[in-house]
Order: structure tokens, then C-alpha cells, then sequence
């Protein structure tokens, strides 16, 4: 996964999820406004409130762990898609306001049809299977977002109240699940029918970006390879990172199309690298549904010309809640053709641990989640270091990904991490710009 762009400084946390919380966000869109210059266009801040349905529900169904976990995780979700949909462009703030209330806050030019598409892309980003922590069925939450544009008489008091008494028209007469604060709701440049025929032609067209984030040795600093990331940058919606973009291929039904097409291109861009270098792909939950992938991906693997042994492929545990019996069949057939496989997102979620006794897996990516605080945090680093000996006695190698800062990488070198990704050395770049890093 992309890592996360620079964060506003959180001076106070939500002791439930870790992110920021009321009185930090408040305090943060107050001192972009006072930054902003007076002589210039009004502070361009969008804001959006995502409220939860059936979080009381799940509470009294499946018990206050359960429901204190898929808060956590709707956090995780929450901080994720905005360090991929908004890595590129100014700053944002992710805050949980209370019980099931979030806050996604952006400084950023934004038109109102693209910051409605992102809510909701969220939302559905959000509605997806939850696994319960019990070992019971998987739960889901359906959000309803309000949203709002920053205007010059505006302050982050009026904001918030705006989208308070919306959110609660909202839940009151059952409206839509997007809404705008104006009453208005922005008229999409294109319907999710329009989009998703744009996505295939865009496909057709080679126009959809494949970018490569580097990784490194913690050992020596060296370069040992990247992950693929995909990007559209859609005429009128904006740039679509890879989470939203399989979420419209998916409503189309074309997933296996689009992840086909990133894995040809990937895989074509990476012959031409050192024969050193790792390509690391990310795999879905529908790649590993056919039950001749594994054959599939070698035949186009020795078509390319790139050698199997350089591959790894990233999976995360959505794609296990489908089916865990044939993912592991599809993953033993992998490993016969000598791909690494790796389980990405690591901490981020209710990792089960019986995916580690069963399934033949190489790698660990630690969630960058698990980086929040751990500097300043003993337990943090007790937890880090009690993962990186389990790995070990596994013989699993372990990545850590978010890698921001220099005293962050020399810790991960210090409790025995192997290899990191992040921005501290370099954020997702296109296929030329890495290939000219590799050969540095």
C-alpha cells in the first residue's frame, strides 16, 4: 500500500483508534486558516462527517469488543483512503469525534463533484465485511456522509455545527447517504455508469498509471525492489487511487480486467531492472477466486520474460474472509512456481493467526499504522519487537511500510525489521524515475 503523506501535528489522540481527536482537528483547520495568505483566495478547506448506522446494533448483538473493533478498523479505512486519494495535494486531518462520528478534514483545491466522489468512494470503502474479532460472522456498518466546503465567514465551530445538524437531518428522515450542507448535492461531471465505461476504455487506452514505491535494505539503505501502485487521473473526477478504482471496476464487474491490466504492465516495466530488484503486486479478492490464477499468472509471467522468483505478491486479509480454503490452494500453487507471498496491512486490522500456521506465507508488512507514536511509546515498541520475534520464529522477513523519518527507520533496523518502504526515502514514482533509481 502507498504510505502516508505528512500529517498535521496531533497534539491529542482518540485513545480508541489513535486518531486525532475534536479539540486537535478544531485546532488544526483553525491554523490552516491563520497560515492561509490574507491577500489570496479563502482557505480551500473541505470537510466531511461520516456517521455510522448499527454501531449500537453491533454492540448489543456481537458484544463492546466487537463494536470497539470495527471503529478501529473504520479509523484504519478512514486514514487510508485519504493517504491515497489526497497523498499528492496539501494537507488533511482524519479525527474521531465521538462514539461512531468521524471527521475527514482536506486543505486542498477541490471541486465539489470530486470531494463528493471521494465520500463516496469512502463509503464504500467503509460498508465493506468487517472480520469480527470473536470468530464470528463478519460485520458491516453503513455510513452516511456530510459534507461541506469552507467559506471566508466560516470558522471550525460554524463548520462543525453545520455538518452536525445536516448529519442529523440526515439519520432523521432517512435521506440520501451523501449530502452537501447547501442542501445541494453536486451534479456529478459522470454517473458511476459513465465512470466505469471511462475506466474501460481508459484501460484500452494504456491510461491507467502504473507508479512503483521503493523499498529499501534497513541493513545498508539499498534498494531491493518496489511495489506497483495503480493511478487514473480522470478528466473531470481527478486522480483515483488503487482502492477506489478496483471499487469501480468492481461495480462493473470488470476487477479481474483491471488487475490483469496492471499486472501485464507492471511486470513489463520491471524487465528492465537489475536483475536484483523485487517486484512486489498486490492480488484481490476475485484473482484469487479463479481457481487456474496461479497458471494464469506464470503463463503471463514467462510471456513478459520476468522471472518468477522476483515476484512477490501482496495479500491482505479481505481476500481471506471469501474463501480461506481455496486462497490457500491458490497460494500453494504460487509457491510452486517459486512467487513470494507476503501478507500486507499488518496490524491493521484482526489479523487471525491461524493465516500464519496455514498459509505459505514469506513476508509481513507491517500496517504503517503501527509506526503512530511508536517512538515515544514503550508499549508500541514492546508490541513491534514481540511481532518481529514471532516473524523470526517463523522464518518469515519482515517490511515495514510509512517509513517517515530517520529515527523511525533506525529503530525498525534496531529491533531486527529487514526492509521498509516510505516517504523518508522516496514516495510512488513512475516507471522512468524508478528505473533511473535502480540504476543509480
Amino acid at each position: 500500500m502507498a504510505t502516508l503523506p505528512q500529517e498535521p501535528i496531533v497534539d491529542r489522540r482518540d485513545a480508541l483508534t489513535g486518531l486525532a481527536d475534536l479539540s486537535t482537528a478544531r485546532a488544526t483547520i483553525a491554523r490552516w486558516q491563520a497560515d492561509w495568505p490574507a491577500d489570496t483566495i479563502a482557505c480551500p478547506v473541505h470537510a466531511m462527517l461520516i456517521t455510522l448506522g448499527r454501531i449500537d446494533t453491533v454492540n448489543v448483538a456481537f458484544g463492546e469488543l466487537a463494536g470497539d473493533g470495527a471503529l478501529v478498523e473504520v479509523a484504519q479505512r478512514i486514514k487510508h483512503f485519504a493517504a491515497d486519494e489526497l497523498e499528492s495535494n496539501g494537507a488533511w486531518i482524519a479525527a474521531r469525534l465521538n462514539g461512531g462520528n468521524f471527521l475527514l478534514v482536506a486543505r486542498e483545491p477541490c471541486s465539489r463533484e470530486r470531494w463528493q466522489w471521494l465520500a463516496e468512494a469512502l463509503a464504500d470503502a467503509i460498508a465493506l465485511p468487517i472480520p469480527n474479532p470473536e470468530g464470528g460472522p463478519t460485520l458491516r456498518l453503513w455510513p452516511r456522509i456530510a459534507l461541506v466546503r469552507m467559506t471566508a465567514d466560516d470558522d471550525p465551530d460554524s463548520v462543525l455545527d453545520r455538518l452536525s445538524n445536516l448529519a442529523e437531518r440526515m439519520r432523521e428522515n432517512n435521506r440520501r447517504r451523501i449530502d452537501w450542507s447547501t442542501g445541494e448535492v453536486a451534479r456529478a461531471g459522470h454517473s458511476n455508469h459513465q465512470l466505469e465505461a471511462d475506466l474501460l476504455n481508459a484501460i484500452d487506452r494504456n491510461e491507467i498509471e502504473i507508479l512503483f514505491q521503493p523499498q529499501y535494505s534497513l541493513e545498508d539503505d539499498r534498494l531491493i525492489g518496489a511495489e506497483a501502485l495503480a493511478r487514473w487521473d480522470h478528466p473531470e473526477v481527478g486522480r483515483i487511487g488503487g482502492g477506489p478504482l478496483f471499487q469501480i471496476a468492481e461495480r462493473a464487474d470488470h476487477v479481474a480486467h483491471l488487475s490483469r491490466h496492471i499486472i501485464t504492465r507492471a511486470l513489463e516495466h520491471a524487465c528492465h531492472w537489475p536483475e536484483h530488484l523485487q517486484l512486489s503486486l498486490n492480488i484481490t479478492p476475485a484473482d484469487l477466486g479463479v481457481e487456474n490464477f496461479a497458471i494464469d499468472f506464470a503463463q503471463t509471467a514467462e510471456r513478459i520474460g520476468f522471472p518468477l522468483a522476483r515476484v512477490t505478491l501482496e495479500i491482505v486479509e479481505q481476500v481471506l474472509l471469501a474463501d480461506l480454503d481455496r486462497v490457500s490452494r491458490v497460494l500453494d500453487q504460487l509457491k510452486l512456481f517459486g512467487v513470494s507471498i507476503a501478507l500486507d496491512d499488518f496490524g491493521a486490522g484482526f489479523c487471525n493467526f491461524r493465516y500464519l500456521k496455514i498459509l505459505p506465507i514469506d513476508y509481513l508488512k507491517l500496517d504503517r499504522s503501527m509506526l503512530d507514536g511508536v517512538l515515544e511509546d514503550e508499549r508500541d515498541q514492546a508490541v513491534l519487537r514481540a511481532i518481529i520475534a514471532m516473524a523470526r520464529a517463523l522464518e518469515l522477513e519482515v517490511l515495514v511500510e510509512g517509513v517517515e523519518e530517520e529515527a523511525q527507520r533506525d529503530l525498525m533496523r534496531d529491533i531486527g525489521c529487514r526492509y521498509y518502504q516510505g516517504f523518508l526515502r522516496a514516495k510512488p514514482v513512475n516507471a522512468e524515475f524508478f528505473l533511473t533509481l535502480a540504476k543509480v
